[in-house]
C-alpha cells in the first residue's frame, strides 16, 4: 500500500508550490545540485524550507528541514522532539527533560533548555502546543549554526530549526509548520529573547 500511496501522492514540487500560493510564498529552483526550496516571510522574519540528503557509503536519507534566523537577544536556547524509545534510554542516560506544566503536552515531548521558566513561559502559549501536536514528527531546536558545511551566522545570531526524515508533501502538514515558526519567534519576540529585525544571513 505504500508504494500505491506514493503513487497517488502529490509531488514534491506540486506540494510546495500548492503550499506558496496559500502562504505568499517563493518556490525558488534549486538547479542541477540543489532541490527547490521555499522562501516565506513570517512578519520580519524570512523562513526557509528545504530538503538536504546526508550519505553514509551505501545508503542515504533524506531530511526536510524549516529554518529561520533570527537575533537572540539573551542565549535562550531549547529543543523539543516527540517521546519515543530513544528518548526514554537517552533519559536514563542522564538527560534532563523539563516539564511546563502542561501534563499532556509534558507526556508527550521532550523539552530540553538553558533557562525553565522561560520555556515555561514559551509552551505556555496554546497555539503554539496545537501547532506542534499536529506534527506526527517533529524535531525544533533554537541552534548557534549549521557546523562547517553549513551556514555560519555572527555573533548574536541563532535559528529555529525543525527537521524530519523524509520529505513532506502533505501541504497542511506544511501550512501548520509555516504557523509554528511564525508562533514561536513572535512569542520569542514578546518574551525579548528575539530581535524585531530578521539578521542578513544567507542560508546555504
Amino acid at each position: 500500500m505504500g508504494f500505491v500511496r506514493d503513487l497517488l501522492s502529490p509531488s514534491k514540487r506540486e506540494a510546495w508550490a500548492s503550499l506558496c500560493s496559500e502562504i505568499e510564498a517563493d518556490l525558488v529552483p534549486g538547479g542541477f545540485w540543489k532541490g527547490d526550496k521555499v522562501v516565506a516571510r513570517a512578519g520580519q522574519w524570512v523562513l526557509t524550507l528545504d530538503t538536504y540528503t546526508v550519505s553514509t557509503g551505501k545508503t542515504s536519507t533524506t531530511y526536510t528541514r524549516m529554518r529561520a534566523p533570527y537575533v537572540n537577544k539573551d542565549g535562550f536556547r531549547f529543543k523539543i522532539y516527540r517521546k519515543g524509545l530513544f528518548s526514554e534510554l537517552g533519559k536514563l542516560l542522564g538527560m534532563q527533560d523539563i516539564e511546563v506544566g502542561f501534563p499532556d503536552f509534558d507526556d508527550n515531548f521532550i523539552i530540553k533548555g538553558n533557562d525553565p521558566e522561560k520555556l515555561k513561559e514559551l509552551f505556555a502559549n496554546p497555539g503554539i502546543r496545537e501547532l506542534i501536536e499536529l506534527q506526527p514528527q517533529i524535531y525544533l531546536e533554537v541552534k548557534d549554526d549549521e557546523g562547517w558545511f553549513g551556514s555560519y551566522f555572527p555573533e548574536g545570531v541563532d535559528e529555529l530549526f525543525f527537521q524530519v526524515v523524509g520529505i513532506i508533501k502533505d501541504v497542511d502538514r506544511l501550512k501548520a509548520l509555516y504557523y509554528l515558526f511564525a508562533e514561536v519567534l513572535e512569542q520569542l519576540y514578546k518574551m525579548g529573547s528575539a530581535g524585531g529585525e530578521a539578521p542578513d544571513v544567507q542560508l546555504r
